[in-house]
């Protein structure tokens, strides 16, 4: 579902990413582990659209940028680490205003909304504008925005920011359902929960890609024991590549 080919990325005057090369296939929630800096968040940019790259490619169900930049567009949901929402608009308009976008037909749309909101327990604050919303309430926002466009590629940047643990435990099982027709990248810093809940993993350090795979095949890799945490994993790579260099 999402191919990433020797991309090399990120700002005028800087580069960020060298030679990055991933996928995440359908059925698939794959987590993007790194530390501060490391390049997750302009892995994330590039995945998008909102930056070219030097070199390389990312693919979506086979379509590129370049070869239909709407088509690919509406082929990626996001729920952003910071909620961005109109303030004029209630959230029910929000999801009006997504369904308009990503041609969803409006019967499904009503169907997705209401089941959404129930699951996320949003169903009084759909014609609230979010102004009104607690954090917690405009991150659940930015989550059914995403989700209803049920798109082949869901981008999560650190969803659990703001939200209680009974949401958390809901949002997780969404992606469970959601993952079984798309693919999920999701970038966190939660390891625990992203150890119960990944399916493989990705390690960015310093721009680079530096291991991938199930958390069994990377403690074979680095040789630990097997109830090695992910957490214990992760350091080991660093500090492994930290050797190298």
């Amino acid at each position: 579902m999402l191919h990433v080919d020797h991309l090399n990325g990120g700002y005028i005057g800087k580069q960020v990413l060298h030679d990055i090369s991933f996928d995440v296939k359908k059925g698939e929630l794959v987590g993007l582990i790194g530390l501060n800096g490391a390049g997750k968040s302009t892995t994330i940019k590039h995945i998008l659209g909102l930056l070219d790259p030097i070199s390389g490619s990312v693919e979506v169900d086979s379509q590129t940028l370049n070869s239909s930049e709407k088509n690919y567009r509406k082929k990626i949901s996001y729920i952003p680490e910071t909620p961005i929402l109109y303030d004029t608009l209630t959230l029910r308009e929000h999801l009006t205003l997504i369904g308009k976008a990503y041609d969803i037909d409006p019967s499904d749309l009503t169907s997705r909304t209401e089941r959404l909101a129930r699951d996320m327990r949003m169903e009084k604050q759909l014609d609230w504008f979010p102004s009104v919303f607690s954090k917690g309430m405009r991150q659940k926002a930015m989550i059914l925005c995403a989700l209803v466009t049920k798109s082949p590629l869901l981008i999560v940047d650190e969803p659990f920011v703001g939200l209680d643990p009974l949401a958390i435990r809901q949002l997780l099982r969404l992606f469970d359902e959601y993952k079984e027709d798309c693919a999920i990248l999701m970038s966190t810093h939660i390891l625990e929960t992203a150890e119960r809940h990944c399916d493989r993993f990705v390690f960015l350090h310093q721009g680079s890609v530096i291991a991938t795979g199930t958390a069994a095949q990377l403690r074979e890799t680095y040789g630990l024991r097997p109830d090695a945490t992910l957490d214990d994993i992760y350091v080991e790579a660093i500090e492994a590549e930290e050797r190298k260099r």
